[in-house]
């Protein structure tokens, strides 16, 4: 049996044209699942072209960071927001500010509660739930998170993880532990393993190669791993100063020679509904 791979586009609702990009790795290329910002600006376009696109699994991508505004006002949420109403730019300001007890746990839940409700409204079957910048890595928004999955009846949850050796990559490591579990005790499918944090912006074929034999190697038997297409030009993208190689990654997605790589690591693509349901006994190896 051949082990599942969802391929995940993140930032759904970005642009008009990360919307585009999305469609198309998903119609020509190897991406079966995205996540969709109720933030985002180009919400309405992007909801237009999910109505289109029925194979596509769709997410809530919760932002509590980012360019975009929150849904909510200051005042309904005062700890998450400057004085100008903003979220911060960076998970690094939310986890400083949550750790220094700044952040009221109740903010978080209404307006990541406001988010999942406006992707709801649109009538499209939710697959998942995930964060922008991951920040339900943090257990505050964690436990938020899938509060809110289980009350609202979505049935996974992203646990994003780090190979990297540095002091980032073994924190992401600790707080994946313990939002895996936090996952499984919900009744929450997740994947066994994950990639695209380390290589967010730059995940080339050679990356992807590399996730595939290092999930494999792991006895992982499901694997997500994490995009960001996009087009170029783009204006709309230059507000962000991520330094994505969006259109580089759309390209990956496209490639038959990415598609060979999946097929010869012994994997099939697949989303977040084809995994194993833990609440009727289905399981699945974890990662070493």
């Amino acid at each position: 049996m051949t082990r599942l791979l969802v391929v995940t586009a993140d930032d759904l609702g970005l642009t008009a044209g990360v919307n585009r990009a999305v469609r198309r790795a998903h119609l020509d290329g190897i991406v079966t699942a995205t996540s969709l910002l109720a933030v985002g600006r180009a919400f309405d376009d992007a909801v237009t072209m999910l109505r289109s696109t029925p194979t596509l699994e769709l997410g809530a991508h919760l932002a509590l960071v980012g360019e975009d505004p929150p849904l909510l006002t200051a005042r309904e949420v005062p700890t998450l927001v400057d004085r100008r109403g903003a979220f911060p730019l960076s998970y690094r300001t939310l986890v400083a500010r949550a750790a220094a007890g700044r952040v009221d746990v109740d903010d978080v839940r209404r307006e990541l509660g406001a988010q999942l409700e406006r992707v709801r409204d649109t009538g499209l079957p939710l697959t998942h739930v995930d964060t922008h910048q991951h920040t339900h890595l943090w257990p505050a928004v964690g436990r938020v998170v899938v509060e809110l999955a289980t009350a609202h009846g979505v049935p996974a949850v992203r646990t994003p993880r780090s190979r990297s050796r540095g002091p980032v990559g073994a924190g992401v490591s600790l707080l994946a532990r313990a939002a895996a579990r936090r996952a499984d005790r919900a009744g929450l499918r997740t994947t066994a393993d994950y990639a695209g944090l380390d290589e967010a912006g730059a995940l080339d074929r050679e990356r992807v190669a590399r996730a595939l034999r290092t999930a494999a190697a792991h006895g992982g038997k499901t694997l997500e791993i994490n995009t960001h297409p996009g087009v170029e030009p783009d204006p709309e993208l230059a507000r962000f100063t991520w330094g994505y190689r969006w259109s580089d990654e759309l390209a990956m997605l496209l490639d038959a020679e990415t598609r060979r790589l999946v097929t010869d690591a012994g994997y099939h693509l697949g989303g977040f509904a084809d995994l194993p349901d833990p609440t009727r006994g289905g399981t699945d190896d974890e990662p070493a």
